[in-house]
């Protein structure tokens, strides 16, 4: 089903957060401020890579109007974080390993003064070369960065299977290719911060944009060295995070200041500091070599991934693990020889970002299915058909995954689109200069969703009748622009069939609501799904039988609606029963609540990281490339996406688009480059990420909304599964408007642009 207002009637809902978001009055965690609050800052390093010899906080220390200044010292549990690899210094005690890292904090009574006192802080650093590449870390005798090595390797992972050598001898055609992806940068539009209050009991209110506050409250008590309990975190809303988000930021150093001082204290990056410290996707170099028979069946698949993960770990292991699974693409191979390593660099930190590696690694599978196709001289999309795994065939890892036709599904829809049809048919471009071409290509994709086998990955749920008289549901799950309200308000409003009105939605507040799991990985909508399918029975029983016993009327007789029960087949203006508010007066508080408590689904067989539920996509895309200026502009898109029903219609398309702006900049624009591991692009002014003028303005959107009978995992996420293909089917297009094969992200004008063929007039001589 094509996407849009017209086909979506009813279920076209409007956001409750919209308003407030357009007219500027909604307050982010970042807005907050408190009459009594001081303000924090933190100083980093100047050199990526150096030997702290001494600090001296003295002076800042007896500035008028200082409050606190911090170091490693002032740490009262553990001086470190991250999610996974906790290797990460709250503040360096003798290294420093980018020019990111953290050294000391103060807190002032203005923003000024605290700068002023960060200018007082003397640091005295040895400074030592940088590992400024993956191949400079790696070289025989480079230092290493942390005593877990071996070298600077954080982690590796391989895939093997089949007869790799003997496979390849045996092709007819392999293709070589190396391609490289780049350091691209969130620009969410809220950067790190928020505000941090301690109370008279001794509890902290952390109110900061996360996307997991329970991770967060777990790693600040680690810190802190207090009890978990002792930590609240408000996470939501949040104004961006696309994963920047999810390790810990600002919350160490305004936790820490504001238990120092006894006074509230406010935290927020500038841009420039956000850009500085904050996560990037990872940069990877991906070398392929792709073999297949003479009837163009792959054969034969060796892929080498080096990721730079920069100073500390963050997610850099499981990213990846997701690139290797993912590298595979949506294909069966019999004989595989895959692997990766993440290498640490005194390079910016590399983290989690919107498809997880997966944007990389299908940017490299879809190219070498283009160059095998031409090598074939066969129509792409035929050859991707040929090599397409079987409906009930294991996922990559040779896991069991859950049975759809999705691949299928997305791969005859874009069969048919008018937009593919381009690509088999070019339509006359006659009326264009001839320096103007125009392209279309397409990419596959499948997607896999939640954290994978071997990880932790709960989630849970909490329903209610609350004390006002509120349908009240209440998540961890956090609200950062992707419409989790509106999606809950759909699915509570189907369920109870009742008003919007009535519902109270309760996330991001760790003292309100269950661990219900983090806000990543796609999975957000599936499991509060599923969430609301366990608790609907017993709560709906628990409102009709007390219902039932007010009234007279059998329960069977009754159902939910607006405002309160009805008698079945009798939903008129004055016909109401008992309404919700005086239900809840009707038992003690706690009877009125339900939880439920499960995980997210994984693959039983035991391969770490390996998922169950995957999304699959088809992307087409025209392309007009300018090879006067080497400008290349996306024209039109196709997202297919076979996810499961649809439940917000309009969050469904927002997803989408915003995914595919996301890669259009992945693939044309951003790169937050680097030399000598210092950022080169320190500001929004010189990051290039698309806007208005640059974005497509065709833009469709096609759900597949089917699932096998009796499936119990409902919607599949859409979050990330939007930006993962456009890059190859940008790249295929600029390869069939201009002859040029694309390895290398973002695309270099330079590479587009070719002479022009003028003829020179008589007796003059080109210079």
């Amino acid at each position: 089903m094509l996407l849009n207002r017209k086909v979506s009637g009813k279920r076209w809902h409007l956001r409750p957060d919209g308003i407030g978001k357009v007219t500027g009055q909604l307050q982010y965690l970042t807005d907050m401020t408190h009459p009594d609050m001081v303000y924090g800052r933190v100083l980093r390093s100047v050199y990526p890579y150096a030997r702290i010899i001494s600090i001296d906080t003295s002076e800042a220390e007896a500035m008028e109007g200082v409050l606190a200044v911090l170091t490693s010292k002032d740490v009262p549990g553990l001086n470190r974080f991250g999610i996974a690899t906790p290797d990460q210094p709250v503040f360096c005690e003798d290294v420093v390993r980018y020019v990111g890292d953290a050294i000391a904090a103060v807190a002032a009574i203005s923003s000024e003064r605290a700068a002023l006192a960060l200018d007082a802080i003397r640091v005295e650093y040895e400074e030592l070369p940088p590992l400024d590449s993956t191949d400079v870390a790696l070289a025989p005798g480079a230092p290493e960065l942390h005593e877990h090595g071996p070298g600077n390797v954080l982690h590796r992972t391989e895939i093997k299977r089949g007869k790799i050598e003997e496979a390849f001898a045996a092709c007819e055609h392999v293709v070589s290719e190396t391609y490289y992806t780049p350091r691209q940068m969130h620009a969410y539009m809220e950067t790190e911060g928020g505000l941090f209050i301690p109370d008279e009991s001794g509890r902290l209110h952390v109110y900061a944009a996360t996307q997991h506050g329970y991770k967060d409250r777990m790693q600040l008590a680690r810190i802190i060295g207090c009890l978990e309990e002792d930590i609240r975190v408000v996470s939501s809303p949040i104004g961006g995070s696309f994963g920047g988000k999810d390790e810990l930021n600002v919350q160490p150093y305004g936790a820490l200041l504001a238990l120092r001082c006894l006074r509230p204290v406010k935290m927020h990056n500038s841009r420039k500091e956000s850009v500085r410290a904050g996560l990037k996707r990872h940069p990877m170099k991906i070398e392929m070599q792709t073999g297949i028979s003479r009837e163009g069946i792959i054969q034969a698949h060796r892929v080498r991934i080096t990721a730079d993960t920069g100073a500390y770990a963050t997610l850099g292991a499981p990213v990846l693990n997701f690139a290797t699974e993912h590298c595979l693409g949506p294909y069966s191979i019999p004989h595989v020889d895959v692997e990766g390593v993440s290498v640490y660099t005194n390079n910016g930190l590399s983290g989690e970002f919107r498809g997880f590696g997966g944007n990389q690694a299908i940017f490299a599978m879809e190219g070498q299915m283009d160059r095998l196709a031409e090598i074939m001289r066969m129509d792409p999309w035929e050859f991707r058909r040929r090599n397409m795994r079987g409906k009930s065939d294991p996922g990559p890892l040779n896991q069991r995954i859950l049975v759809t036709d999705g691949l299928s599904q997305v791969w005859e829809a874009m069969e048919r689109s008018d937009l593919w049809q381009k690509y088999q048919q070019p339509p006359p471009n006659s009326s264009l200069p001839p320096w103007i071409k125009r392209g279309v290509g397409a990419a596959l994709a499948m997607h896999g969703a939640g954290l994978g086998y071997g990880i932790p990955d709960p989630a849970g749920g909490r329903l209610s009748l609350n004390k006002d008289g509120k349908i009240e549901v209440a998540f961890s799950y956090e609200e950062f622009g992707q419409g989790l309200i509106a999606t809950l308000e759909i699915m509570l409003c189907d369920l109870f069939q009742c008003s919007t009105s009535d519902l109270s939605i309760i996330i991001g507040d760790t003292d309100r609501v269950p661990h219900s799991g983090s806000s990543t990985a796609s999975r957000s909508t599936t499991m509060a799904w599923m969430a609301l399918q366990r608790l609907h029975t017993p709560f709906r029983s628990k409102l009709l039988s007390v219902a039932a016993a007010s009234v007279g009327i059998a329960a069977e007789e009754l159902v939910t609606g607006p405002g309160g029960i009805w008698r079945k087949g009798q939903l008129q203006p004055t016909g109401m029963l008992v309404s919700y508010v005086d239900l809840v007066q009707q038992g003690e508080e706690e009877e009125w609540i339900f939880d439920t408590q499960f995980a997210y689904p994984t693959t039983p067989d035991q391969v770490v990281g390996g998922h169950y539920l995957y999304t699959y996509a088809a992307v087409a895309a025209e392309v007009e490339v300018n090879t006067l200026t080497g400008e290349a502009k996306l024209l039109d898109t196709h997202h297919v996406v076979a996810a499961g029903p649809v439940i917000n219609p309009m969050g469904f398309i927002g997803q989408i688009e915003g995914g595919s702006v996301m890669a259009l900049g992945f693939t044309l624009t951003e790169d937050a480059l680097m030399q000598d591991s210092r950022y080169v692009t320190t500001n929004l002014d010189t990051y290039l990420i698309p806007t208005i003028r640059d974005i497509h303005t065709d833009l469709k959107v096609e759900a597949i909304e089917d699932l096998p009978e009796g499936d119990p995992f409902g919607p599949r996420g859409i979050g990330e599964i939007g930006s993962v293909a456009l890059a190859p089917a940008i790249t295929a297009a600029i390869q069939q408007a201009t002859g040029v094969w694309v390895n290398r992200l973002p695309v270099s004008r330079e590479q587009l642009m070719k002479p022009v063929d003028v003829p020179l007039q008589e007796g003059v001589q080109p210079s």
